[in-house]
């Protein structure tokens, strides 16, 4: 453990390591969780700063860390001060979080209520005719990731080419990633600076995840993290945000008479009520019917 002492290392990254590995062996022998694992070099690759309640600066296109000073930045940053921040590694690329308080930005609204419906064909259909599709970025470059994943492994393990072919594998993912993250953030913003109240589905991801056919499509939505967007930015631009029970039967309901459908096959593209004769588009009546379920679904 000599290595801790070692000049240029900060003794405040040390230390919040120490204290997670003790939190992590509270929650082992609680019964909570499993046995602590170490972190592998070059996986996963992060560390936390905790100043103590002392302030990190932060503003413009710099950071001020301890022991290594001001750090340039790609992008801006707010002017404000942090006491605790975290540097992590993906793909070769040094990302900086950190959180600070920040006001709500009230924005007008267009529409009082609107339905949201998720799918794989639309990401979002909104109950007010608005849709926005899906990127299926990882579909898009599926055969790219099979010819970097096979080319590293034909890579001798411990050599330079090998550490290469994995920076651009990562790379790759990282690509993926982010353009997943962005339409989810596009979408999301949207929703929150124009409708007052927001209602969705409140989908059982992990069970949809055990269709073996649609596993890989689903995966590639993000669902999960599209809820997760919402719940923070409803707060931050004054909506609400209200979750239908995952049974309500949306797309088996007639948005029109309230004719509800025994069974309704995923290939049904189009919602047609033998009741009233009313012909839609199947994920705009599901949206449709959860626009008007609002006022019955509390928020969850």
């Amino acid at each position: 453990m000599e290595w801790i002492k070692e000049k240029g290392i900060c003794q405040k990254i040390t230390q919040y390591a120490f204290d997670q590995l003790g939190a992590a062996y509270d929650r082992f022998f609680k019964g909570l969780g499993g046995y602590p694992k170490f972190k592998k070099k070059g996986q996963n690759d992060s560390f936390t700063i905790d100043a103590g309640g002392k302030p990190i600066l932060v503003g413009g296109m710099r950071v001020k860390l301890p022991t290594i000073g001001w750090v340039k930045t790609y992008e801006g940053l707010p002017h404000t001060t942090t006491t605790k921040l975290s540097i992590s590694r993906i793909a070769d690329d040094w990302y900086i979080a950190f959180a600070y308080e920040a006001e709500t930005e009230i924005t007008s609204k267009l529409v009082d209520v609107v339905g949201v419906d998720l799918g794989i064909k639309e990401l979002a259909t909104l109950s007010t005719g608005v849709t926005f599709p899906n990127p299926k970025a990882y579909l898009k470059f599926i055969q790219k990731l099979k010819r970097l994943s096979k080319a590293h492994c034909r890579k001798t393990k411990g050599s330079s080419n090998r550490h290469k072919s994995k920076i651009k594998l990562a790379k790759h993912h990282n690509r993926v990633s982010n353009i997943r993250k962005d339409s989810l953030h596009k979408v999301t913003n949207y929703l929150c600076k124009n409708h007052a109240a927001i209602v969705i589905e409140d989908l059982n991801v992990s069970g949809m995840m055990q269709n073996r056919k649609l596993a890989q499509s689903i995966a590639d939505c993000g669902f999960h993290e599209f809820k997760r967007q919402l719940e923070y930015k409803c707060k931050k631009f004054g909506s609400k945000l209200v979750l239908a029970s995952r049974w309500y039967p949306s797309s088996k309901t007639c948005s029109n008479c309230g004719c509800k459908k025994e069974s309704l096959s995923l290939s049904e593209r189009v919602y047609s009520c033998k009741h009233c004769g009313h012909v839609i588009d199947r994920d705009l009546n599901a949206a449709i019917n959860l626009s008007h379920c609002s006022t019955r679904v509390p928020p969850a």
